[in-house]
């Protein structure tokens, strides 16, 4: 009987000490698993829309801009990368896919309103899912909040806003008078909405080591 005890408390023994000797391994093992990346804005992945609105029906029209500028920092937190971004949009490369619109809202909404560029940086994004950029046109600087979504790397947003806020009415009347025919509805009343719609989708380039 103290045979059997004392084999057995030998075999705890030599099992105790295998079992401390092979944890530093498991923890180094798992220390050479973590990846460290760079993250980095990618123009080609981004794509921007806004959608107007026309006739009491409140049909969508929307559009783009072919000329924009982005700047950002990178860096291995893609939330910081995404919270550095700067833009600024040339109001002359309004794309509708419609040449003759496309004349008519840049000369008679931008021009109007003497907004050569958009401007904007993309101030916060909050635990809430709340995004906070900062917009300026007509020389007015505006905070815009809206929904946002970043997960793998992807980042979404989207928000509304009133151009009424950049003292911007002028031009939709302007672009209104211009278009009047083409802003009427069955009711036969011409109307443009200053509510406009705003969608950014971009996925973050990742460089991992």
């Amino acid at each position: 009987m103290k045979k059997a005890i004392y084999l057995f408390a030998s075999m705890a023994l030599v099992m105790s000490v295998i079992s401390c000797k092979t944890e530093p391994a498991e923890i180094d093992e798992e220390i050479a698993e973590i990846e460290v990346c760079n993250y980095s804005y990618d123009d080609a992945s981004t794509e921007f829309e806004w959608t107007a609105f026309k006739t009491t029906e409140k049909k969508g029209v929307p559009g783009t801009f072919n000329d924009v500028e982005v700047t950002s920092e990178s860096g291995n937190d893609p939330k910081e990368v995404i919270e550095s971004i700067t833009f600024c949009m040339n109001t002359a490369s309004v794309e509708t896919q419609n040449e003759e619109r496309n004349g008519k809202v840049a000369k008679h909404f931008f021009e109007t309103i003497n907004t050569e560029t958009i401007e904007g940086t993309i101030k916060s994004l909050g635990e809430d899912g709340k995004a906070t950029l900062e917009v300026a046109m007509n020389e007015i600087s505006v905070d815009v909040e809206g929904e946002y979504t970043l997960e793998d790397n992807v980042f979404t947003f989207e928000t509304s806003i009133d151009v009424s806020a950049w003292n911007a009415l002028a031009g939709i009347e302007a672009l209104n008078t211009v278009c009047s025919d083409l802003h009427t509805g069955e009711d036969g009343v011409s109307k443009l909405w200053s509510e406009v719609k705003l969608t950014l989708k971009t996925t973050l380039k990742s460089d991992c080591d």
